[in-house]
């Protein structure tokens, strides 16, 4: 169970974060403290030969003053204030005899038989001598003088050594340290960096476990993309919350829409088989049957519409539409319809005006808009119907005189199945608005609406123009 446990623990990405920030430190850390000791060799390398340099062109001078004495004097005055020989130093003639050679202890084990190489028959400016058996090496600069004599002047790298071996022993010890700092500070940034995820899991499970979408991660203020994470979470269960209510309530809506004309047909049919023989009763009975049965297949029809024009699975028959010859036969349907309830329709489109549309969706929306306008707009109302060309765009609108829509009714009007009606005084499927937006934006269009309470009602419609498609 325990290893199965750190199993698990090893694959979480705060532990996978924590290793990538401690590798990192490390990597780094080590990256940094490799180039402070190549500096540091570098520059103990530099100062070495500076010095053998310096040494040499001294005992250069000394010889041109008085010759091979000078040079041992100077290397006895040397001696004298040091009080060790630090150089080695060497005098040879032409003929590579040595004329004199100061060695300090302890450098016997350089093999000097390799003074004497040259390369390309001439001495070799720097020359590195290794020492029998060991890591050291003498470093020797030589200069031939005028008359063939050549002076060399070397120094041993141990001291340079000695400190680079410290330097690396501090390094030893400093590792450990490094990778304890690593693997905390990656741990505690890990932890700070996943705690907007861990709210949003905590957040989840409270809502798996109690079924409440009213439970919100928190959103700190940092700025960074884990925030802006945590704010869409929050706005997509508040859109997951919304449209559960609007479910719930379309649920509602049609239930009641179903249960009525369900209800009446129950009736229709006790009383069509009570009637034993009277065939007129019968007749009407059967006959309300189907109008309910036409009803609630609408209403199911006008379902499917919505949901393929929402979808863009709507079949659409696209070809240039005069659309003052199409609404003109909506309004002649309707004609009859508003002639009863004293209702004015004018119709204002110009006969040029033309669209790339499926004519029978078209009438669709206008019957849609057009049977809502009458409906709601009071005797000796009018309702007109107006379109126009603007740029690349053909904006068409319905205006009625009617009772208009409440200001908290507006955003929620194209919604499926909801009435602002509340009382249900209009009879009506309450997909009509819902039919029109889906079927508007399957033709690549917009609609809008502007209305307050007792000013009536402004639909306006944009389509793309024949020139523009």
């Amino acid at each position: 169970m325990f290893f199965a446990s750190l199993r698990r623990l090893r694959h979480t990405t705060g532990v996978r974060l924590t290793l990538w920030y401690c590798g990192a430190f490390m990597v780094s850390t080590l990256a940094v403290l490799s180039v402070a000791y190549f500096l540091l060799a570098s520059t103990l390398q530099r100062k070495d030969r500076e010095a053998i340099q310096l040494q040499l062109q001294q005992c250069l001078l000394a010889y041109q003053r008085g010759g091979v004495a000078a040079v041992e004097n100077e290397i006895a005055t040397q001696k004298n204030q040091a009080g060790k020989i630090v150089f080695f130093v060497r005098v040879a003639d032409q003929d590579r005899h040595t004329l004199s050679m100061t060695i300090p202890s302890k450098w016997e084990r350089f093999d000097l038989s390799q003074l004497d190489v040259e390369h390309e028959g001439k001495p070799q400016k720097w020359m590195q001598i290794p020492a029998r058996g060991e890591d050291e090496v003498l470093e020797v600069a030589s200069s031939r003088l005028p008359d063939g004599v050549l002076i060399q002047v070397g120094l041993s790298t141990e001291e340079r050594e000695d400190v680079l071996e410290d330097f690396l022993g501090v390094l030893a010890g400093i590792v450990l340290p490094v990778m304890l700092v690593g693997l905390g500070s990656g741990a505690f940034f890990a932890m700070r960096a996943l705690r907007p995820l861990r709210a949003l899991t905590q957040t989840l499970q409270s809502i798996l476990s109690t079924g409440q979408l009213t439970a919100r991660a928190s959103v700190r203020a940092t700025g960074d993309e884990l925030e802006e994470l945590s704010a869409l979470f929050n706005r997509m269960l508040d859109r997951i919350e919304v449209l559960i209510v609007g479910m719930r309530s379309a649920l509602d809506n049609v239930a009641h829409d179903l249960r009525t004309p369900m209800t009446r047909l129950r009736g229709m049919a006790e009383m069509a088989l009570q009637e034993h023989g009277r065939g007129e009763g019968a007749h009407a009975a059967l006959a309300n049957c189907i109008e309910e049965s036409d009803r609630i297949l609408a209403m199911l029809n006008t379902l499917m519409d919505i949901s393929e024009a929402e979808t863009g699975a709507m079949r659409l028959d696209l070809q240039p539409v005069r659309v003052r010859e199409v609404v003109a036969q909506v309004v002649d349907l309707y004609a009859d319809v508003a002639e009863d309830k004293g209702v004015t329709v004018s119709l204002a489109i110009p006969e040029a005006l033309c669209i790339v549309a499926d004519p029978n969706r078209i009438q669709q929306v206008f019957a849609n808009l057009l049977d809502n306008a009458i409906k709601y707009t009071p005797p000796h109302g009018a309702v007109t119907i107006s379109g126009e060309q603007h740029d690349y765009q053909v904006i068409l609108t319905v205006v009625d005189t009617g009772m208009g829509i409440a200001a908290e009714d507006l955003p929620r009007i194209w919604d499926r199945l909801y009435r602002g009606d509340k009382s249900r005084s209009q009879r009506g499927l309450g997909l009509g608005l819902s039919l029109v937006k889906a079927v508007v934006h399957a033709h690549q269009g917009e609609v809008t609406v502007c209305s307050q309470p007792g000013g009536g009602a402004q639909f306006s419609l944009s389509f793309p123009s024949v020139s523009s498609s």
